[in-house]
């Protein structure tokens, strides 16, 4: 297949993952607007007027950078693993691997269409927000870019996550069991410098803590990554990282048939 031929099959892969998570929009876009709504006014207002400040900011502000950024992580992650294990499922993606299409025209198809429902759920979740806090962004290119990486980030890891699972079932394992208690840990709604040791080096593991803190940095111009001698060039270094290392081992079980071909 020639460049252009790989161009539109690629945007007619994005495009039906557009239209897969639109058509059903108030399953995908609604449902994590009201939970936003229900943690700013549990947390924000029941639970955040008991807190006071965190640092030098409201609670309900410090609150606003991880929240939207805990949306578009379980958003990108949830719509290519029941999308792609779907297709998996009634082995219509064989389709796909027996035409002359690259393997990695599939899985950027897959991965653009998780970001596009990530972002676009980020998007809802940031307008939700400016109801409940004031919101000021400090560093626009960066806020946009942090959020895009780590949008594509969890997009492969629900792509992976769809190839190795064998039943519906296991499609809910790594969201219940591993990444929801790595967003809860991940300095969504404190501060990691409150906490002692050994959580606080145990926490410096958790990699989603160092994209809410890049993301909080774009946001609020602070976060708590100074604190911990980081420098934002090493947080956004981690995340390319994961990207480089999900997207080869992605490839790799494309290319090979592991997970697809029975």
């Amino acid at each position: 297949m020639d460049i252009t031929e790989q161009l539109r099959a690629l945007a007619t892969i994005i495009r039906k993952e557009v239209h897969r998570f639109l058509r059903i929009w108030m399953q995908t876009l609604i449902p994590p607007a009201i939970m936003i709504m229900l943690y700013f006014v549990i947390f924000g207002e029941i639970i955040g007027s008991r807190i006071g400040k965190m640092g030098d900011f409201d609670y309900m502000q410090f609150m606003v950078p991880g929240l939207i950024m805990m949306s578009v992580i379980s958003n990108s992650y949830s719509n290519v693993v029941s999308s792609f294990f779907g297709q998996k499922f009634s082995r219509s993606v064989e389709e796909l691997l027996i035409t002359p299409l690259p393997n990695y025209i599939i899985l950027i198809g897959w991965v653009f269409g998780g970001v596009a429902r990530g972002l676009m759920v980020g998007a809802i979740v940031t307008v939700v927000s400016l109801f409940f806090s004031e919101l000021t962004v400090v560093n626009w290119p960066l806020a946009i870019f942090v959020v895009f990486l780590t949008s594509v980030l969890f997009s492969l890891g629900g792509f992976l996550n769809a190839l190795f699972a064998e039943s519906f079932d296991d499609i809910s394992i790594i969201p219940t069991f591993v990444l929801q208690p790595l967003i809860y840990l991940g300095g969504v709604f404190y501060s990691i410098t409150l906490l002692g040791e050994p959580f606080k080096t145990i926490s410096l593991a958790n990699p989603i803590l160092y994209m809410v803190n890049s993301f909080r940095q774009a946001i609020l111009g602070v976060s708590d990554l100074a604190s911990l001698g980081i420098s934002l060039n090493v947080a956004i270094g981690m995340i390319l990282f994961f990207i480089a290392l999900f997207s080869s081992i992605a490839l790799w079980l494309l290319n090979t048939g592991k997970g697809i071909r029975s």
